[in-house]
């Protein structure tokens, strides 16, 4: 049984955080200065690096090198609270999520006031920390405002308006972010490099778009890639099959027939999405992305790079061709006709029914225009 690459790959050092030099740096920088607060707020979305960075922070107060910026990796705490490490007494993970009561928060205030065990500080780590009711939160107040001396809390919580402000106004709060795909796409590369798995041009962008910019979220979609490659590869065809995305060459064909205006040919990609099991609102989804993409084409022109990512060059190529053949107004109405289908496709009883009314109003430009009524002709009486 294998170790999932989120759990293998968490990182122990804050130089090791891919995409959050907006928050590491500061906390470095206080780390080194010995001006570290006795409470933080970590807020973002899920699996950017929030409870990672707490337990991060975590080692270097109670590194015997302290004050560092980076555990030294070989004291008694620095290895308890390494990767898959046994943990320490004097650090306390708390899901708040099932211990976010007035009760809870009591036994939080008895068990802080007992000195470290080992280390030089107690630290309370609270993730889901929005879950807590606004009385545990009304408990904790006192403890949180003036904690004892060895006491450090670091809350870490996807909704932070959620934590009463009482709280946030008491903690230093850094806000994590998604991380953009250019660094995911390298940090995959070097991932799976170490790994000694090959990876077939055009996954990486797959896998990316299906991890949202969550760190987490991506290398669990990169975990089970490589658990189905054959050979130790991992190709594109299986990519897109196993995630659920449209093949760029039916994109590519739809496109191709809007801008044609060859109904046949449209109604002939609608038909391969249904007969090979296609799910028609994701097809729709991605035809939407692909008509972004081809809207920045037209508008950016050889500027377009950045905001596409990484495309194999015969396939920007393609996109190059088609958005000079529709144009940017022509694309820009496609976008807009795809978007409302794809509201409209929530819920529908019959998708293929509202996949090809969408091609038929693509097709048909004039049929999105509501038709207004004819003035009368005739004198008032």
């Amino acid at each position: 049984m294998t170790t999932a690459l989120y759990r293998r790959y968490r990182p122990d050092t804050f130089q090791d955080v891919i995409g959050q030099e907006h928050v590491t740096a500061p906390l470095m920088a206080a780390l080194r200065a010995d001006r570290v607060t006795h409470a933080y707020l970590f807020s973002g979305p899920r699996g950017c690096g929030k409870t990672t960075s707490a337990r991060i922070l975590a080692r270097c107060l109670n590194c015997e090198q302290f004050p560092t910026d980076t555990p030294c990796g070989q004291c008694p705490s620095c290895r308890d609270l390494a990767t898959g490490g046994p943990g320490s007494l004097d650090v306390v993970e708390i899901d708040a999520a099932s211990h976010n009561g007035v009760d809870d928060a009591r036994d939080l205030r008895e068990r802080a006031s007992f000195a470290p065990a080992r280390d030089r500080y107690k630290i309370f780590i609270l993730d889901e920390a929005h879950m807590v009711t606004p009385q545990g939160f009304n408990a904790l107040l006192k403890l949180v405002e003036e904690p004892p001396e060895h006491v450090k809390f670091i809350f870490a919580t996807t909704e932070p308006d959620k934590v009463i402000g009482t709280i946030r106004s008491r903690t230093h709060h850094y806000p994590f972010r998604l991380v953009p795909p250019d660094i995911l796409e390298g940090y995959l590369g070097r991932l799976c490099q170490a790994e000694r798995i090959d990876v077939g041009p055009g996954v990486f962008p797959l896998v990316v778009r299906a991890g949202g910019g969550s760190v987490r979220d991506t290398l669990s979609v990169m975990d089970q890639l490589i658990g189905g490659a054959v050979g130790g590869e991992v190709d594109y065809q299986r990519a897109v099959a196993l995630l659920g995305y449209t093949d760029t060459t039916l994109l590519d064909s739809c496109v191709e027939a809007m801008a044609a205006a060859d109904g046949a040919g449209v109604f002939r990609v609608v038909d391969r999405v249904v007969t090979s099991g296609h799910d028609p609102r994701r097809f729709v989804e991605d035809l939407l992305q692909r008509l972004r993409d081809l809207l920045v084409i037209a508008l950016a022109g050889s500027e377009a790079g950045p905001a596409l990512g990484s495309l194999p060059g015969d396939e920007l190529s393609r996109m190059e061709g088609q958005a000079r053949t529709i144009g940017a107004a022509g694309l820009s109405r496609a976008a807009d006709a795809t978007a409302k289908a794809l509201d409209q496709m929530v819920g529908a009883t019959s998708p293929r029914l509202q996949l090809e009314l969408l091609m038929a109003r693509l097709l048909l430009p004039e049929a999105r225009t509501t038709a207004q009524p004819a003035p009368p002709t005739g004198r008032p009486a």
